[in-house]
């Protein structure tokens, strides 16, 4: 009697959880729901903390000057510059003596000129991923770490996106795309940085726009960067989901893995999908000279590192205008084994596409990106 009880118990539980988990996954197919589980926009943790004072978050007084940026649609999205630190302490006289100038008139600013008129400056576009700002928990170390390889050198250009922070809008796929075009329009045209001096870099989400924003500009403009970095990147949104989960604590399409008809037909109602395998292998077909780079931790519980090992083929793979199997990739790729450092393996084309994946063994989701690896890269491709 107790046994059937308690398996009674046992499974109007289950049934339970199977009506709420059906009841989530119901809500998330509406349009109002999936923008704000995907972009995660209006989560931050800087209730008490000012984006128009950097030094609250350890800069120097003045290393860091907000700016806006406009896009074609009539945004107004909110950036910050970083001053690398071997710049400012040469004009750190300067800096300090200078009056806070609004982001409105950030081209008058010492940071602009220090940018600008340095012919030997070299500038990282940082793409983040979801939720919260400019400023959100590891991305002010990441732009410090990415500068280090070279402090005298190596600015950093971070945005946010539509409905992100202080920026104006709201979120969408065609409208972050747009955002990472006008902040890099905004870089080359006001700024004067040519895209030889110029490396994207975007991490988890923020890699569908770097990707994107790299493929517009290569079939539109024939425009090509120094480098593409892309830090936990995933193949496209339908495929992340099936295997996703929220802080890696929440699965979403995950336990319907038993019915894929059932994981399609809820696919079947995304609205954004970031396609980056596309564009990637759009990316490297357009492109005359291309270089790419993918790094992804083995302990990222939130998008597994086998997605960059996915793209990595896909990019090898369009190399080639006959195409290429894996197998053939594998045959000839270059691969090194890092131990406990991870792996690194890299795909060269006629010494004009380059296609790189490191593998690190720790770093996690978000911490990565301050990882020396992330500097490395960018510090290489700069050929500094």
């Amino acid at each position: 009697m107790a046994w059937s009880i308690s398996w009674k118990k046992a499974y109007w539980i289950l049934v339970a959880c199977g009506a709420l988990y059906i009841s989530f996954i119901s809500i998330l197919c509406t349009s109002w729901a999936q923008k704000h589980a995907l972009y995660v926009h209006k989560l931050h943790t800087m209730w008490w903390q000012d984006l128009n004072k950097p030094e609250q978050f350890g800069f120097l007084k003045n290393q860091v000057q907000p700016l806006h940026i406009a896009t074609p649609d009539g945004e107004v999205l909110y950036a910050w510059h970083v001053v690398p630190l071997a710049k400012y302490i040469a004009n750190e006289e300067y800096l300090i003596k200078e009056q806070n100038i609004s982001a409105t008139h950030f081209s008058d600013s010492v940071g602009f000129g220090l940018l600008s008129k340095d012919a030997h400056s070299r500038l990282v576009i940082n793409f983040h991923g979801n939720a919260g700002t400019v400023a959100q928990g590891w991305r002010t170390d990441a732009y410090r770490s990415l500068a280090s390889g070279a402090p005298d050198k190596v600015h950093i250009l971070a945005v946010d996106y539509r409905g992100f922070g202080l920026s104006t809008g709201t979120p969408n796929e065609q409208g972050l795309i747009t955002d990472g075009i006008a902040t890099v329009q905004w870089a080359i045209d006001v700024a004067k940085i040519p895209p030889q001096r110029i490396v994207l870099v975007g991490q988890s989400l923020g890699t569908a726009v770097a990707a994107a924003v790299a493929e517009h500009f290569v079939r539109v403009s024939s425009i090509e960067f120094a480098g593409v970095v892309l830090i936990a990147a995933f193949s496209d949104m339908p495929t992340l989901l099936l295997t996703y989960s929220i802080k890696g604590l929440i699965p979403i399409l995950s336990p319907l893995r038993p019915y894929p008809r059932l994981q399609r037909f809820f696919s079947g109602f995304l609205r954004d999908t970031w396609d980056t395998s596309s564009r990637i292998a759009s990316l490297v077909r357009k492109s005359h000279k291309v270089n790419l780079h993918l790094i992804h931790s083995k302990d990222d519980f939130e998008i597994s590192w086998k997605h960059s090992e996915s793209l990595f083929y896909t990019a090898a793979n369009a190399t080639s205008m006959s195409g290429l199997s894996k197998k053939q990739i594998d045959a000839v790729k270059f691969h090194r084994d890092l131990h406990d450092g991870g792996l690194l393996e890299s795909w060269n084309a006629d010494g004009l596409k380059r296609i790189a994946k490191q593998i690190i063994r720790y770093g996690g989701h978000n911490r990565i990106t301050t990882y020396p690896c992330v500097a490395k890269t960018v510090q290489h491709i700069f050929e500094l």
